[in-house]
């Protein structure tokens, strides 16, 4: 048994090693740029050495007009050293922080890049130093004493959390009362520790729609075994090469002008196109498009509406297959006795309740 745990084990750290591509940073973050204005910004799940988060950070320095940029990577990178080795950092194993507070031309050609950003690491010209973990936590672990320390200084969190204690991290940046950008797995939204936030819009979906897929770079050893399990769809072969397919969205708590736009309404109610729930007290709607534009009873609308979802134009009442919570008699339950909805015996996917606000 103790030998299928550690097996177990390795298969979970395995799946935690996401490197998030730099066009999909690119396509999130340029939504919030006058928000990082005068920010301090803290990657603390990240790879100085080769993080996509650390370079667009580094290379915007100026653009965003940020006062200070925190990354610190984790003991057990695997693709540490793989681009940058840096003169007295040439065992990646270990943990490091980088601190940036400045980009100018160091190298002299003129211009103020990521090549600029490199010179200054190789150079020393910003602060870096290793990291030693604790008794608990690794070097570079988010929850080691060392990050928690460093975590006051930050105004906003960007990275991509692993997605084995994605829950976990959720709720050390609502405790600490941080603005986040983070990635995470689509289901998280309904996961008994995140889906309590969303109804309290204390975390929502950030700009990039849900249905757009994410294709994460991944270790090598990854990508032979997903390769050999012709079974496992999660590894294809996108712009060139071998990558990680996830159902991946960004999770935030900044607030956007997305976030306020309604949903345009059309659709007129019946209860032929509307059929009721056996088990909830509500209708059926399939798709957010047809949100009918004259009901304002309980509504049961796929996860996917939090791409849409307007605190102002609905209020969101609870969720099916929430990991033992659920939505009954018009309250929010935990361990409830409803988990799936169903129509005429036949079972629906995930729904979440919300109703109309007047």
């Amino acid at each position: 048994m103790a030998g299928n745990k550690n097996l177990n084990s390795a298969a979970k750290a395995k799946k935690d090693k996401f490197y998030t591509q730099l066009e999909d940073i690119e396509n999130e973050l340029r939504h919030y740029r006058e928000f990082f204005k005068g920010k301090t910004v803290f990657c603390n799940c990240d790879d100085p050495f080769e993080s996509n988060f650390f370079k667009y950070f580094a290379a915007k320095f100026n653009d965003l007009e940020l006062k200070k940029l925190i990354t610190t990577s984790y003991a057990d990178s695997p693709i540490a050293g793989q681009e940058i080795v840096l003169p007295g950092f040439e065992d990646g194993k270990k943990g490091y922080l980088f601190e940036v507070t400045e980009l100018r031309d160091w190298n002299g050609d003129g211009r103020e890049d990521l090549n600029d950003v490199e010179y200054a690491i190789c150079n020393g010209i910003y602060k870096k130093k290793p990291l030693k973990g604790d008794l608990k936590y690794c070097a570079g672990d988010f929850r080691s004493k060392e990050l928690l320390a460093l975590l006051p200084q930050a105004d906003v969190v960007v990275t991509n959390p692993p997605f084995s204690v994605f829950r976990e991290y959720v709720k050390l940046m609502i405790d600490a009362g941080k603005k986040f950008l983070i990635l995470g797995n689509k289901n998280a939204l309904t996961y008994k520790e995140v889906f309590p936030l969303v109804m309290q819009n204390k975390i929502w979906v950030g700009f990039t729609p849900m249905s757009r897929e994410i294709y994460f770079d991944v270790p090598q050893s990854y990508i032979d075994e997903g390769l050999e399990q012709c079974k496992d769809r999660s590894i294809v072969f996108h712009d060139g090469r071998h990558m990680a397919r996830s159902q991946s969205i960004w999770f935030t708590n900044i607030d956007t002008p997305k976030r306020f736009w309604d949903i345009p309404l059309y659709k007129n109610y019946s209860p032929e196109e509307y059929p009721r729930y056996d088990n909830y007290d509500a209708i059926e709607v399939s798709k957010t498009a047809e949100i009918p534009v004259d009901y304002f009873g309980v509504m049961g609308v796929p996860i996917t509406f939090l791409d849409k979802y307007n605190p102002n134009q609905f209020e969101i009442l609870g969720a099916t297959e929430s990991e033992g919570t659920g939505f009954s008699n018009g309250l929010w339950h935990e361990d409830s006795q409803f988990r799936q909805a169903t129509i005429d015996g036949k079972k629906i996917y995930k729904r979440i309740f919300i109703r109309r606000r007047t």
